[in-house]
């Protein structure tokens, strides 16, 4: 049943993951977030669905700034990882959210601590979520 949510194809490989979060790899990362966009889309995740998780990371990002404290620092970056389990429960609750967790997992695991990092897992997050509105992703 899970097939029908198209989670299968809603993934990122880890060479993926780490040109787009590591390397900034622009390219990539408009190809991935095209495909993995539409992929959400035909999962019929909703726009609201990816939104609840993307305000998440918009409040991480929020607090991470350059000028931010090393606790600061610290605190976002363990929130950003605590978001892996909040994805790996709502996909149990929610099939269609395990397409979005397939890829954002590995992206999470590629930003270790560094704020450029994080900025390209923004960038992707976003693209990602531009791509699903674009392929027609319906908002709730």
């Amino acid at each position: 049943m899970s097939q029908q949510y198209g989670s299968a194809r809603a993934t990122i490989s880890p060479a993926d993951a780490q040109a787009i979060i590591v390397e900034g790899n622009t390219e990539i990362l408009i190809e991935r977030a095209k495909q993995i966009g539409k992929a959400l889309k035909d999962a019929r995740l909703s726009t609201a669905q990816i939104r609840g998780i993307f305000g998440t990371v918009r409040r991480i990002e929020m607090r991470w700034t350059e000028e931010a404290s090393k606790e600061i620092r610290e605190q976002a970056m363990r929130q950003l990882l605590l978001l892996q389990p909040k994805l790996e429960y709502q996909a149990k609750r929610q099939k269609q959210v395990e397409g979005l967790k397939n890829v954002l997992i590995p992206a999470i695991q590629q930003v270790q601590g560094d704020r450029e990092r994080f900025g390209r897992f923004v960038e992707f997050f976003e693209a990602i979520l531009a791509y699903h509105v674009a392929a027609g992703g319906k908002t709730n």
